[in-house]
């Protein structure tokens, strides 16, 4: 069609002709794009009793998360309050870092604090940015660490294609995920814990004496409807995760890269409408990893493995079209990428959902909770390892004792005996892959904090590191080849 309108443009001598044909070749080019734009979305219902899905639209296409990555903050907050390891009650003290993010946000002042109940409730509600990044920095020690944790949790739950690097779900090109991982982690969130998953129905709350509103209006509207999250950027249009109940009946579903709030709730009513007559009565049992297990930490011995610094036997992944990183869905161990500079000038989650039509609420739920206090006592992270010696400058690992040559990486972690676990399980995992090779730790510092890399040497040439480690992915065991 354009190519046809160019070639009557070339042809015309009338430059009014031509003026209504480029106007007309403009209309083209606009539908083209908003057709390119349309094609962003995905969408995906499974049913939560049985794990089947019953319907996928580019389910496993990469999208930015936007303000669904709180769902993960929320699910390592649920797990640290069944531990014991904090308690509704405890205080969460707001940083220089957590008071400055942009709305939306509760706006506490650094050195204030609220409850992990309040800042739960404005998390669901009012999608509170600060309050995220503050829960984030309480259990992880900082936001970059707690990215890692939420990051390695999602590999536990078998969210492949995920990787977090914020709290919130602020612009960052490096952070992204799927429709697909988005329904395991509403699954997750209401079978591991079902004594928090109200939080996720709760409409409104007073915070001092201002009433704040959620942003999920199909609560109240849609019959069953019980949660769990909204989300918008520009990058990543509207996006949302239902979790619907009706008798004996289950789905979670999710929708994302919506062109406005409206439209997304629609076409989540009607996927809920077509799609709960057919889940199944029966099933039962988790469909998803079972919560608790080691510290989070202990997971990122696999996590922070990298695989951009030494060729890998493997063709480079394909990234989807739409996304705007070349970023492996692994956490890099020895780089960082930058939050999008953009962050403060995105409309806010809040303006976003204003725009969608309002649904008249048969009666607000409503909770009461206090204004900020400023904090008196320091909070402990509830799961970040304790805060280490100075890293020495030179490295502490007897260099005489490094294989030279090449070798291959297996995995990296924050604690040596995790390092040399690993090293152990990998040698028993492929005993004869691993028949000539020495396995050993290599310290390396990152932000203040030292690393151990656990490694194999000994191999003769890249050759032989390659093949071995292609052997060993095969037993889906990560690695990458290194010349020491």
């Amino acid at each position: 069609m354009r190519q046809a309108l160019l070639g009557i443009v070339s042809k015309s001598t009338s430059p009014l002709k031509t003026m209504m044909i480029f106007a007309l070749a403009m209309t083209v080019v606009c539908g083209d794009v908003a057709s390119s734009l349309a094609a962003r979305s995905a969408a995906i219902v499974v049913d939560a009793k049985t794990g089947k899905v019953l319907y996928s639209a580019d389910a496993d296409g990469r999208r930015y998360p936007a303000s669904l990555t709180k769902m993960m903050t929320l699910y390592l907050t649920f797990e640290a309050l069944a531990k014991g390891k904090i308690s509704r009650n405890s205080q969460v003290v707001f940083s220089a870092n957590a008071a400055a993010e942009p709305p939306t946000k509760l706006g506490v002042k650094p050195g204030g604090s609220v409850t992990v109940e309040t800042a739960i409730l404005s998390m669901v509600t009012k999608s509170a940015n600060d309050s995220a990044t503050a829960l984030g920095e309480m259990l992880g020690g900082n936001e970059t660490n707690f990215a890692r944790m939420m990051t390695a949790k999602a590999r536990a739950l078998g969210m492949n294609g995920t990787v977090f690097r914020n709290a919130n779900g602020l612009p960052n090109p490096g952070q992204f995920t799927t429709a697909r991982d988005m329904a395991t982690l509403g699954i997750a969130l209401r079978e591991h814990f079902p004594q928090y998953y109200g939080y996720f129905s709760q409409r409104s709350f007073l915070y001092g004496r201002q009433r704040i509103n959620g942003h999920n209006r199909l609560l109240g509207r849609i019959k069953g409807v019980d949660g769990i999250k909204t989300g918008y950027t520009r990058a990543s249009g509207f996006n949302l995760v239902s979790s619907v109940s009706d008798g004996n009946r289950r789905i979670v579903g999710v929708v994302m890269g919506g062109t406005s709030g409206g439209s997304r709730d629609n076409q989540m009513a009607a996927l809920i409408n077509t799609y709960m007559p057919r889940a199944s009565t029966r099933g039962g049992g988790d469909l998803v990893a079972k919560a608790g297990g080691s510290n989070p930490i202990t997971a990122l011995a696999k996590v922070l493995l990298p695989k951009h610094d030494a060729p890998t036997p493997d063709d480079k992944p394909v990234v989807a079209q739409d996304d705007a990183t070349q970023d492996d869905p692994t956490v890099a161990e020895d780089a960082t990428v930058a939050e999008d500079s953009t962050a403060q000038n995105e409309p806010s989650e809040e303006a976003a959902e204003e725009t969608a039509p309002v649904v008249k609420a048969k009666k607000v739920k409503t909770v009461i909770v206090s204004a900020p206090q400023v904090a008196t006592a320091q909070v402990v992270a509830a799961y970040a390892e304790p805060t280490p010696a100075p890293t020495p400058t030179v490295d502490p690992v007897n260099t005489a004792s490094v294989p030279s040559g090449w070798a291959i990486q297996v995995a990296s972690s924050p604690k040596q005996s995790e390092a040399q676990a690993f090293l152990d399980k990998t040698t028993k995992q492929a005993p004869k892959v691993l028949a000539d090779a020495s396995g050993f730790t290599v310290a390396f510092a990152k932000d203040g904090v030292t690393y151990y890399r656990a490694r194999f040497g000994g191999f003769g040439s890249k050759t032989a590191a390659w093949k071995a480690c292609t052997a060993l992915k095969k037993k889906n065991i990560e690695c990458y080849a290194v010349q020491q």
